[in-house]
């Protein structure tokens, strides 16, 4: 089963007076059904997956409220459910992973703005910038001006997330416009606690329905002639409201003493406020509860800015630091643009100190302080010496450890395949993807020529199998096939008769996201097997998709048999068929299949019935050192240790006690003619009578027969 969210659904039921504890994304589900939401949609991704999670599990109590959930089959699907706000006066909110989720919503956020909206629409941005990112490093402020939707960056503690999750429906509805809250990694994740209120069942719902549609009106529409005067409303009307309602609910807030001309101030970006306050408790500018010596503004609303509220900042301190994270730096031009047509001569500080690009931590934005306040740089050396001293007792940088496939992941044989593959017929063009199997690109198997995006794999390869001497091959994992594989790449190589090879990774689900279901998924029947594959049993399976769209040449093959993964790519490659070649890899998650096998088999135990556990050993006196094994397997359990063999001067291999029982360390020591070491190892519990008596004389034997 996937994870359960139990525990975070029944916090979702907490009433006025009572307190909510938990994580930041956690809290924002909370504030959305405080809010009265009446819709709720997205598309998964990090660090904003739970959201959608918690909401679909809760899907029983939210019928209740009459809250309507749906988990979409991307971005793009996820902000066109905002159109609803547009004609009636219902509140609905959206979420997804940016930068690259909202490049997929551009085209419907774009037509969502431009006629505006009745009802309040919110859509919740996993901002995923910085060192610990895992996609491209954009901002999303860049969409948030291009089209004119709010954006708000709330500072990282549950008060303030929960605050302006109801303050962003609130500013919607005023300004007739939507809002985004961009959500950093740590503000997701830090943990808190707040004063819940009673949920809110909205006025029109699933369980409030409305008895006619709305009534046509054309200038809600974005279609021309309308989007001239759309364009007007939004700087005109919009705009002017929006910055009013910012300074009538004080939505931004000012820290720290009151500014004064003889001292500096800080304008921050909110989302980066308890960086900056670390930063400032290093050197000594903020006490140990966070109170700054410093005045700061806290900009929880990054665009609009209100020109007067910084204006007047500005003036009545000496100087001023900007803390903007990322480029290019769009808050300091449009505030230094004010202040220069305001007449304000207040230095302004920002890019010239920080960083163009990357991730605002703690110690670099101490330097940029230690600059504005020379005082500090005595409280400076001394972090430095400590850090030098932290340094050295370590001896040598901790080595790096990128992220890998899990033990027993049914992705990885199919890479050991196409490394054997590669050693017979040479090095192969190959397109990867977003998804766990992007983790094919680090060592051991480092495969990958090329990143578009999710689901553009087969896609990115058009112009390569136009001049290059082997077929390309495309790695698309079962949740990009589903996103935006089917049309951007299978239909688009189909119209052009595309003489391509694609890979499909059939394990059932969005797994690199949390193991989300999707059309494919198993069916319920299907998951309570213990043993089951992640065949559905439905006609709407991938191989039935391809079929009827017309792929004529397609085999689906078992992940965990290498030999036989290894014969169908070669035959892909190699095939006289002129068209798109298809491999489905079918392999269940094995994340997602231990977590259904391990209860099943914890209660079979617990009943006192038989259980068979298979895992797989190295006989250390066979393994000769070589490690052909781990650099063709790449398994985190798969290892090394010191053999027992005084001649052997090298470790052999070892299988560690994680092992999942898959069998590729086999498999492929099989297939690639490697050393017979491997063996299998079946662990019974409560075994019977007759193999317990056999089990008895074996071990009689070994001891008999076996060298001391």
């Amino acid at each position: 089963m996937e994870r359960s969210f139990a525990r975070e659904i029944e916090s979702l039921k907490l009433g006025a007076g009572e307190t909510f504890y938990g994580e930041g994304i956690l809290a924002v589900t909370k504030a959305l059904l405080q809010s009265g939401v009446t819709y709720v949609g997205g598309y998964q991704g990090s660090p904003v997956s739970h959201l959608l999670d918690v909401m679909v599990q809760a899907r029983p109590y939210l019928d209740e409220l009459g809250v309507h959930v749906e988990a979409c089959t991307n971005e793009s699907s996820a902000a066109a459910m905002l159109a609803a706000s547009v004609m009636y006066p219902v509140r609905g909110a959206v979420t997804w992973k940016s930068i690259v989720g909202t490049n997929v919503a551009a085209d419907a956020l774009s037509n969502l703005a431009s006629p505006g909206v009745m009802g309040g629409a919110v859509i919740v941005v996993g901002e995923d910038y910085g060192e610990g990112a895992s996609v491209i490093q954009e901002r999303t402020h860049a969409f948030a001006m291009k089209c004119s939707v709010w954006l708000l960056d709330p500072r990282p503690n549950l008060p303030s997330i929960v605050s302006s999750v109801e303050k962003a429906f609130e500013l919607s509805e005023a300004s007739n416009t939507p809002v985004m809250i961009e959500l950093r990694i740590r503000t997701c994740h830090v943990q808190g606690s707040f004063e819940a209120k009673s949920n809110r069942a909205p006025a029109i719902s699933s369980r409030a329905l409305q008895d006619e549609p709305a009534a046509f009106a054309y200038e809600r529409l974005a279609h021309p002639p309308a989007t001239y005067r759309h364009e007007k409303l939004k700087y005109e009307q919009r705009l002017p409201q929006a910055r009013q309602f910012v300074l009538d609910h004080a939505l931004n807030e000012f820290m720290g003493p009151k500014p004064v001309r003889t001292r500096p101030g800080i304008v921050v970006q909110g989302g980066l406020y308890n960086s900056l306050i670390r930063a400032m408790q290093l050197l000594g500018l903020a006490d140990s509860q966070g109170e700054p010596q410093l005045s700061v503004l806290v900009l929880n609303v990054v665009y609009p800015l209100v020109p007067e509220q910084l204006i007047e900042f500005c003036e009545a301190c000496s100087d001023v630091l900007l803390v903007e994270e990322g480029q290019p730096d769009f808050i300091e031009q449009e505030l230094a643009t004010h202040l220069r047509r305001a007449g304000v001569p207040t230095p302004l500080h920002g890019k010239d100190w920080l960083p163009m690009g990357g991730e605002l931590t703690s110690e670099v934005l101490a330097s940029a302080l230690q600059r504005l306040i020379p005082d500090s740089i005595s409280s400076m050396a001394e972090v430095l010496k400590a850090q030098e001293i932290a340094a050295e007792m370590l001896g040598e940088l901790i080595p790096a450890r990128p992220p890998n496939f899990c033990t027993g992941c049914p992705e990885r044989p199919v890479f050991s395949a196409l490394k054997l593959v590669e050693k017979e017929v040479g090095r192969v063009h190959i397109s990867a993807d977003i998804g766990c199997h992007s983790f094919a690109t680090f060592a051991p198997f480092s495969f990958g020529n090329s990143i578009l995006g999710y689901g553009m794999s087969l896609a990115s390869s058009a112009g390569v199998k136009n001049f290059s001497a082997r077929r390309p091959i495309a790695i698309m994992g079962d949740g990009g096939f589903w996103h935006n594989g089917l049309l951007s790449g299978v239909t688009s190589s189909l119209l052009n008769r595309g003489d391509g090879v694609l890979i499909v990774m059939k394990n059932g689900y969005t797994s690199a996201t949390g193991t989300q279901e999707l059309v494919s998924s198993p069916l319920e029947d299907v998951k309570v097997k213990a043993q089951g594959n992640s065949a559905t049993g439905s006609e709407l399976t991938i191989e039935n998709t391809l079929r009827g769209m017309g792929v004529g040449w397609m085999k689906t093959v078992h992940n965990y048999r290498v030999s036989e993964v290894q014969a169908t790519i070669k035959e892909a490659l190699s095939t006289d068929y002129p068209g798109l070649k298809v491999i489905v890899a079918e392999g269940e998650c094995q994340l997602e299949r231990q977590r259904r096998i391990k209860p099943l088999l914890a209660a079979q135990r617990a009943k006192g019935e038989r259980v068979v556990r298979t895992r797989y050993g190295v006989d250390d006196a066979t393994c000769t050192g070589d490690h052909s094994c781990i650099r063709l397997s790449g398994c985190p359990s798969l290892t090394v240790k010191p053999s027992i063999d005084p001649l052997k001067t090298e470790p052999v291999a070892h299988v560690n006690n994680d092992c999942v029982g898959c069998g590729l360390c086999g498999e492929v020591a099989h297939a690639a003619a490697l050393c017979p070491s491997f063996h299998e190892i079946r662990v019974v519990s409560n075994a019977g009578a007759f193999e317990r008596f056999v089990a008895r004389i074996r071990h009689w034997i070994l001891l008999r027969w076996m060298p001391a």
